[in-house]
Formats: structure tokens, sequence, C-alpha cells
């Protein structure tokens, strides 16, 4: 999001040296807090700064400024601030008040002020924050995290001061909280004052009611008065130019439509487009409303535009941009991020945009068209890496349908079905042919195609031309090859590779029962083959950052080849033994293949012997696998997964074993009440769950920190790499026994019933018959762990919450299991402290044991 952001260094009154901040926080852009103070600009460089803002050009630094200079002076306005300021301020404030990394979200439509916003924010608060820009929201979180951390207790030795960084995504917010704090534990840093605050700024086409500031193409009427009397201001400054600051004009009219057709009148109009489009400047404002319509923030260089410019022979070579692309250059602003960046281009405003797009389109001059030619023209060869980034989101980036989703990584239902303009251009473009119509989705399987084939080395592009083929066009030979070609270029990627089993599943399913055995069992084979790979891949990227379908998947474990799989199973399931009978006897493992084959009454059934003998143990494996996965885990303590994964999944293993999947915590506690493994020390050997039971067993006199460590070591070998980036659920807590010094295992459920799902935000323990059941233990909190004193030893144990570690300090919890081990719940800080010098040195004693 970095628009016009400054590569400089914050000084806080000399407090530190800002340049080895700057030189070494490689990820973030840092606003110095006495930047432009003492330094004098030429009167005509400040009013074309403000011209090209005023025109639509991103602000940068200098914009503000001036505003603030000439407010002081009492030679203007100041820069106009949209109603979502004062909020976000207050927010902003509020969370000052709390040490942990926090959350403020901005949402905003584009071309709606929310970049300018955002940006006026960090410089009203430069001098009581630590102002910076993430300049890349898919760097890893583990580097971002030390640029904060670096920024954070730069200067003068224990004079920290909160980080207020600006970012542009919050698809990563949790990871870069959970990776600062580890940067500060493992730099033994105490955070005194709040560390950071991420100011996630989002553009989106919709946005919704929610305790967010929400920014929309809508002013309120406090807003037009402002600009208005903005507007008289500029009309005096600026009485030949102002009629063309579309970018602030656009907001004065309150986004009036008519405003934005009459700025576009100069755009060829429907009657002379076909003819005007051959023009290379007319078909580079194509490209370049194309480009901004589609993608906010996005840009040319004006080298490559001055090139293209150069194959139209009546266009000389040492006139301007500008120059050459009369009469509607007043439509497209070229303005410089920093000095050391080259010259970019892109359309005043987005609105603007979307207006010409809608011309070209009027005038036959089609979207699809419009795109290939893009691709044909800017595309080939060596293309800037920004440039690629546009294109990748143009046709690959799928929107979220709503603000509040849960991030599934199994199968995306809340993700449109393709981006924005392939969904325009499927829905909006119609062909007619000599007999009759085509379908329209096959021009955006032409857009893809020209796309795939211009950029040879990315995977993401056929990869949504397969899509596009298997969905909407049924063609699953050319999906396949697409898929293929996909996987090729990415052939470690296991989100790619799923596209490829996607497709057999889907053809299958599209051949119902009208097919033969042997031609379902083909198609089968070809589909479980291709989920089986993408299991291995999944597994081999543990702990890896990746990408698919156009989004970041942060520290994911993809789990759509074991559901692929299952889905597969049930359909095969479902239409051999509705064809014949027999088939459920064959699947389910009753009566061998072989022995049914002259009942079936095909001999060539023979070849998938192997695959159908193999059908129900790998069933019931994945069942398994998934059992425990929602069991243990959940995509976050406020968030379930899609009640269809859980119904498909006992489905198919009921299907094929005839018996329902288990409760696996009613099976822990079964191997308690049983004696089960009579007396049987647990090994390394055993799963976490046999370590929960061993625990409950020993306590109160087996070797507690032994039990929990072993725990640990069983779910770093068990289940960490499939749950890693999921919140895990409490499965027993620690309950009141029959004696003092006895405990039971203690299951939510058992105590209230039908008010099982108040566990958001841990209210659940303010429930008297929660409170009457449990046993709350003291601990104490340092360098953002907790340690508990469980019987008479001192153990470390995991958070429920990372958000209540940030403040060292004696407290209370309850105890509880989630399949990784030992967890504190509800934690409290202790109200009756006894010494608190000997309780810290103690605790400190207990650490170093520990470590």
């Amino acid at each position: 999001m970095a628009n016009g952001s400054v590569q400089s260094s914050l000084r806080r009154q000399g407090s530190y040296g800002g340049n080895e901040v700057r030189d070494s926080a490689s990820n973030l852009n840092v606003l110095r807090a006495n930047l432009f103070e003492g330094q004098t600009f030429a009167p005509e460089f400040l009013r074309q700064t403000e011209e090209r803002f005023y025109r639509g050009a991103p602000p940068v630094w200098l914009n503000f400024h001036i505003s603030e200079q000439a407010e002081s002076k009492g030679l203007g306005t100041p820069l106009i601030k949209r109603d979502g300021y004062d909020k976000l301020v207050k927010q902003i404030q509020e969370k000052k008040k709390r040490r942990e990394v926090s959350t403020v979200k901005l949402f905003h439509q584009p071309g709606c002020g929310g970049t300018t916003l955002a940006m006026q924010v960090l410089w009203d608060l430069r001098k009581k924050f630590r102002c910076a820009i993430l300049t890349d929201s898919a760097g890893d979180v583990t580097n971002v995290a030390n640029d904060v951390v670096r920024l954070f207790t730069a200067g003068r030795r224990r004079q920290y001061s909160a980080v207020l960084l600006l970012l542009n995504d919050d698809s990563n917010l949790e990871d870069l909280q959970d990776s600062i704090m580890a940067a500060l534990a493992e730099q033994n840093v105490i955070a005194r004052v709040p560390v950071a605050i991420l100011l996630s700024c989002v553009r989106k086409e919709e946005v919704q009611n929610s305790e967010h500031v929400n920014l929309r193409r809508e002013l309120s009427d406090t807003e037009r008065e402002k600009f208005d009397e903005k507007k008289e201001e500029l009309s005096r400054e600026y009485s030949h130019q102002h009629q063309q600051f579309h970018g602030f004009n656009i907001l004065q009219t309150n986004f009036s439509p008519d405003y934005i057709r009459q700025a576009c009148t100069d755009f060829p109009s429907e009657q002379r487009a076909k003819r005007a489009q051959k023009t290379q400047k007319t078909q580079l404002a194509g490209f370049l409303a194309l480009l901004n319509a589609y993608v906010p923030g996005s840009y040319l260089l004006e080298s490559q535009c001055q090139d293209f410019l150069k194959k139209d022979r009546f266009i000389r070579a040492d006139v301007s941009l500008e120059g050459s692309m009369q009469p509607f250059n007043h439509l497209f602003v070229v303005f410089q991020q920093d000095e050391r960046s080259e010259r970019r281009v892109r359309m005043a405003h987005s609105m603007i945009a979307e207006t010409c797009i809608e011309l070209m389109s009027r005038a036959g001059a089609t979207r699809s068209d419009t795109a290939i030619n893009f691709l044909n023209s800017f595309c080939r060869g060596d293309v800037p890496s920004s440039l690629h980034g546009f294109v990748k989101d143009m046709l690959t980036k799928r929107e979220i349908k709503r603000e509040e989703t849960v991030n599934d990584n199994i199968e995306p239902k809340d993700r449109e079905r393709f981006s924005r303009l392939i969904l325009d251009i499927q829905s909006m473009e119609e062909y007619e042919l000599e007999r009759g119509r085509t379908h329209n989705s096959s021009q955006s399987a032409s857009v893809l195609k020209v796309a795939s084939e211009n950029f040879e080395k990315n995977a993401y592009f056929p990869q949504a031309l397969a899509r596009v083929y298997y969905l909407e066009l049924k063609n699953y030979k050319e999906a396949e090859k697409w898929a293929k070609v996909a996987k090729e270029r990415s052939p470690q990627r296991s989100f790619v590779a799923d596209t490829l089993g996607q497709v057999y599943k889907n053809h299958l399913r599209s051949i119902g029962s009208t097919a033969r055995p042997e031609e379902i069992l083909k198609l089968a084979v070809k589909a479980i083959e291709a989920f089986k790979d993408e299991e291995e891949l999944a597994k081999s990227e543990h702990g890896q950052e990746m990408e698919g379908e156009g989004m970041t998947i942060w520290h994911f474990f993809n789990t759509r080849g074991q559901y692929g799989y299952l889905q597969v199973c049930n359909i095969v399931y479902d239409v051999l033994v509705d064809q014949n009978p027999t088939w459920k006897r064959v699947l389910t493992k009753e009566v061998s293949m072989s022995s049914v084959l002259t009942l079936l009454g095909d001999s060539q059934l023979c070849e998938f012997d192997e695959v159908i003998q193999s059908l129900r143990d790998d069933v019931e494996r994945r069942s398994d696998f998934f059992n425990a996965f929602l069991t243990y885990s959940r995509p976050g303590i406020q968030k379930m997964d899609k009640p269809y994964i859980r119904k498909d999944v006992f489905s198919c293993h009921y299907k094929y074993t005839g018996l329902p999947l288990p409760d696996l915590v009613k099976e822990i506690k079964k191997k308690l009440s049983d004696g089960a493994g009579n007396g049987r020390p647990v090994t390394d050997a055993d799963p976490p769950e046999a370590h929960i039971a061993a625990f409950f067993r020993a306590w109160p006199a087996g070797s507690i920190i032994d039990l929990i460590q072993n725990l640990d070591d069983s779910y770093e070998h068990e289940y960490a790499a499939y749950y890693r980036s999921r919140y895990l659920y409490p499965l027993l807590y620690l309950g009141k026994g029959g004696t003092e010094d006895s405990i039971i295992p203690t299951r939510i459920e058992d105590i209230l019933e039908d008010e099982i799902d108040v566990m958001i935000k841990e209210r659940i323990f303010r429930h008297l018959l929660v409170q009457q059941s449990l046993v709350r233990f003291r601990g104490v909190i340092r360098n953002y762990s907790i340690v508990a004193t469980v019987g008479d030893t001192k153990v470390r144990v995991k958070a429920n919450s990372r958000d209540k570690l940030w403040v060292p300090r004696d407290v209370s919890f309850y105890l509880g299991f989630t399949i990784s081990g030992l967890t504190a719940f509800d934690i409290e800080t202790e109200k009756h402290e006894n010494d608190k010098r000997e309780t810290i040195t103690v605790v400190q004693h207990i650490e170093n044991m520990l470590i």
C-alpha cells in the first residue's frame, strides 16, 4: 500500500539514529517524525505536487506537509479528512492503552479516499508513534516481525515507542501478531508500552457495516460542505486547471455519474470507437482503463507507454506522453512514487476507468478483446514484476463474498468462482454465430489462454483456465490439458495440483450413473491418483508460504487432497451401488472383486481389482484423519468448519465400513474409566490421546513435567504439521474430583449440555456451573509465557489466548487440554498478591531450570 511512502527513517527528537533503522528494516518504509522540517521547496515544485494529487495521483507525504503549512500560515484550508478519520484515530488511541500487538481495520471502496485517509492518520500521529508502511504484504512474516521489533526498540536503551504499521492486506494479521511476540521473546524484550498497532487498510468492492471503519463512495452532509469550501479555494488557486482535477472533483460531486460521464466525453464515442481503437493512443487508454477498473492502485510505467506509442507513425518522439494522448490526456495522471522509482501512469480515478470500459464495450470493443490486445501488447518477453502482479490479480484474484468469513482451506465457498474481470466477461458478453450463440465463458477462456501462453512460467493462469473449462464449459478434456500444464509449471504446489483432481472429480460427477462401471472406475482412478499426489505435496509443504487461486495462503496445511479423495469415493459408491447392489458388497470388502466378476458381467473390471480392494482401508484412514482434524481443531476460536465437510466425511466412512466415526474425546475418557493400558507407561510411540489419559491416571503423584513434555513431543510428531494454522479446541478440563487433591477429566458439554458454544471470548467461564466444576490454578507470566503451579510442580503451559501474555504478573486460570498439551484458559490477574519480589525470584529460578 505504500502509496506516496518515502523510504526514510523516524528520528524522534534525536533519541535514536534513524539511518540504521531505515537500512536494516528492509520490509518497512518508515515515516520520520521531523520529515521536511527546515526544508524549503521551489513554489512551482509544490504547485505541481498539489496538481498531481488533485488530478488523481496517489498522495505523497509532501501533500500532507503542504496542507499543514498552508493551514498553520492561514493560507488555505486543511486537507479534507473524511468522516472515518476521528473514529480511526480514536480506535488507535484506545489500542495504545494495551500492551499487545493489536489491529485496527479500515475497509474502503476503490476511489473513495481510503488510502489518503490512512496516510493522513499516520502523518498526524507521526510524533506519537513510530509510523511505517509495510512495503510487501506477501513478504516473510518473520522478517517483517523482526523489522517491527527493531523499529520498536530503536534509540536509547529501553526508551521504546509503539509502532503504527500500515498494511494493505488483512489475510496475515494473526501470523504477524504471533511472529512479533515470538521475536520479542527471542530478543528478551519486555514491552512496557504497546508494541505495535497494525492499521489494515483494505480495498473492497462492497463494504458492509461493522465495528471497523468503513469508507464508501458516498459523502455525508458535513463532508460535502468541506469539499465545497475546498473547491472554491482550488478554483481561485488553479483557475484554469481545477476543472480537470478529477480525483478531487469526483469526491466533491459525491461520486456523480453525470460528472464522470461528462469527464469522459473526449473518450472515443460509440460511433467512432471501432475505428479509433486502431490508434495506439486509444488502445493505450483502453489498457489503462481495463487495468485500473479491475486492479485499483495498478499502473503502467511511463517508459512502457512511450514504447507502445512509438508504433504510431503519427506521434512524434519528442512529444511528452501527456501531449501524445490528447484529447483525453486529462483522464490519466503521470506520477512518481519517490525520487528513485520510475514514473508511473494510471487513470485519474477508478470510476473513470469503469466508465471508459463501459463506453468501449457498448461500442463493440469488449472487455475480452481489450484484455487479449493488452496481453499481447504489454505482456510478452520480460515483463516488470509489478505488471505481472497486476495481471495476476486481474485474471485470478477471487474476491471474498462477505467481510466476515471462515478461512476455510478445504473448499472456500465464500470466494467468487473467478476474478471480477472473468465474471464480468462471462455475464456481459454474448456473441452471435451463424448457428446461434456460443457460451460466453469461451471468451474468458480465450483471455486466460493468451495469458497462459504469454506468461510461460506462471501456473495460476492455466489453473484458472482449467477451472473455466470444467466449471463453466464442461469441457473436461481441455480442463485436464490445462490443469496438467499448471502442474508442470509448479510441480511442488499442492493447491495447483488440486485442480487436476477437481477436473476428474467433476467429470465423474457429471457422467453419474449413465456410464458403464469401467468408465466410472477409470475416471475414479485418475481422480484418486491426482488427490493422492496432492496429499503428498501438501505434506512436503510444511512450514512454507503457499499461493493458490490468486491468494496467498499462510501456513495452511492443504487438506483438499484428503477431502477430494473421500468425495470421489462417495460418488463411486453412489453410482455403482445404484447400478447394481452387488457393488456394495465389493466396495465394502464383504466379498472379493474377482469372485463376483461373473455376476457383474464384465471381465474388463479385473484391472481395477487392486484399487477397489484398497478403497475401504483408504477411506477409513482418511476419515479418521478428518475426524481428528474436525474434533481437535477449528479455523479460529470464533469460526467453524463448514457443516458439509463433516457430513460428507461421516457419510463416506459409514458407506464403506458400516460403522459411525467415534467420538474421540469420549474415547479418551473411556480409556480412563476402563483402566486402559493396565498401568503401562506411555512411550514416544503413543499418540497424544494416550498421553492425555496418562496425565489423569498419574495425578497427583506422577512426573507432571515429563508427561507434559512427552505430550508436546507426541503432538509435534503426530498433528502439528496439519493443525499449524488452526485454533486448537479444548477437549478436557481439570475438574474437581472427590477429594481435595484429586482431579477428573471434565467436558464443558457435560456441564452445560445445550450451552456448549458459548466459548466465544471465553464467556463460558462466567457460568456458575462451570466455576463450580473446574479447578482454578495459579501461576505467573514472564517473557510472554506462563508457568503454572500444578500440584506441587511448576510447569510451563500454553495459553488459550496469547493476548493475555503481554503483561508480566501473577495470574490464576483454569487448566485444560487441547491435543497439543496443557493449556491455560480464562487467565486473570491475581487480586491478592503477596511478596512480588519473592515470587519473581522463584519464578525466574524455575524458568531457568525449564529452559
